[in-house]
């Protein structure tokens, strides 16, 4: 696995530093998707509520990649479509994304259609280990074939 090129800081803040790595709707949006979706392709991104555009998700899994968030490789069914894949490092905010999660169920004025910040709530530390076993497996089934 290649180590990445990092984003450049703009500040020693640390808050900036991840803002500046996935501070961005998209980007948060894709990592959501991988985590509790399970979506590994171009196609399945497209296909999410939001209608992100072809352009902006390029562009977004290029950065997550050079950041070392995701490993991209060539999908072993079909040779002419990609696989991403979370890294040790984008796993690790799974933390952070669950707690936006619950940030934005108790904050949100919409009625929002989800109940993942309801199991989040019931037991999050359990909910994390559970959610880091099985991202940590698929990361183990894409270096076992690399």
């Amino acid at each position: 696995m290649k180590a990445g090129k990092e984003t450049l800081n703009r500040s020693d803040c640390p808050i900036s530093y991840a803002l500046d790595l996935v501070g961005d709707k998209w980007t948060l949006l894709i990592l959501r998707d991988m985590i509790f979706a399970g979506k590994s392709s171009y196609g399945e991104f497209l296909q999410s509520d939001e209608k992100i555009a072809t352009n902006i998700l390029a562009d977004r899994l290029n950065a997550l990649t050079d950041n070392g968030f995701v490993i991209k490789s060539v999908s072993p069914e079909n040779k002419s479509k990609f696989i991403y894949t979370l890294t040790d490092k984008a796993i690790s905010l799974l933390p952070v994304i669950i707690e936006l999660s619950i940030w934005g169920s108790k904050n949100s004025t919409a009625e929002l259609n989800s109940t993942l910040p309801d199991v989040f709530k019931k037991d999050k530390v359990k909910t994390i280990k559970e959610f880091t076993k099985v991202l940590k497996k698929r990361l183990s089934n894409v270096s076992d074939t690399e």
